[in-house]
């Protein structure tokens, strides 16, 4: 299979249908889920699925060790490449590595006007021209809503589609009408697409609990598999 194929097919076109073209630049998106049922994996497809379009990509982590981050995205490249039939996969792979930049943070001790002023320096001093900002292992609990405002108005003049991964508590959460973990309502208003991670028979289901200011949301028919770590689409 071409390239142009493989991202025509991706799940997550269906992904950007059911949510009006995705979260968009200048957007925040979360996806939420209990520790360990897969939020790096999906975040890293969706990086994999923007350098598969030639789009540039930081990869901010809070953890303290980061090479799990490289050997995440080596192995969806992999798996991507191997059950679409890749053409010339190496060849992509070290064209796309080129626009992916991984970036270390510690939450504490620094602020969220620090963290921007540093993605600010790689994207116009290191001249990156990012397109998506993954932020991975983000603490909601540690943040303050507010710097969902700065970081919004950095995302809109830069023109940025922001990710964050948040963990959802281990024991048993309360959710409001619409479904969204209360843990986030402080978030919610500065946040366009809000998705929860939930175990189900042999897979996880994708939820859509935000879409952008609609009142009603789609069934996204979006899945995580958890043996070869990919979104993919319900049967």
């Amino acid at each position: 299979m071409v390239k142009a194929e493989l991202i025509k097919k991706s799940p997550l076109r269906i992904f950007e249908k059911s949510t009006h073209g995705g979260v968009g630049k200048g957007n925040i998106g979360i996806i939420a889920a209990r520790n360990g049922v897969g939020k790096t994996a999906c975040l890293v497809h969706i990086a994999t699925d923007q350098l598969f379009q030639g789009k540039h990509v930081i990869h901010v982590s809070f953890s303290s060790n980061t090479s799990h981050i490289i050997s995440w995205y080596e192995d969806i490249f992999q798996e991507i490449a191997g059950r679409r039939n890749l053409e010339e996969a190496m060849q992509i792979h070290d064209e796309i590595i080129k626009n992916r930049v991984i970036m270390n943070f510690s939450q504490q001790g620094i602020s969220i006007e620090q963290i921007i002023k540093s993605l600010e320096s790689m994207i116009s001093q290191g001249a990156f021209a990012a397109d998506c900002i993954i932020f991975d292992g983000y603490s909601f609990s540690q943040g303050d809503p507010d710097d969902f405002d700065r970081l919004k108005q950095f995302a809109a003049r830069l023109q940025l589609e922001l990710w964050f991964s948040a963990s959802l508590p281990d024991e048993e959460y309360e959710t409001d009408e619409r479904g969204i973990p209360t843990v986030f309502l402080p978030y919610i208003d500065k946040t366009a697409i809000l998705i929860t991670m939930n175990p189900a028979k042999g897979h996880i289901r994708l939820e859509l609990k935000k879409d952008h200011d609609l009142a009603d949301t789609q069934d996204l028919h979006l899945k995580l598999d958890p043996k070869i770590l990919l979104i993919t689409e319900e049967a």
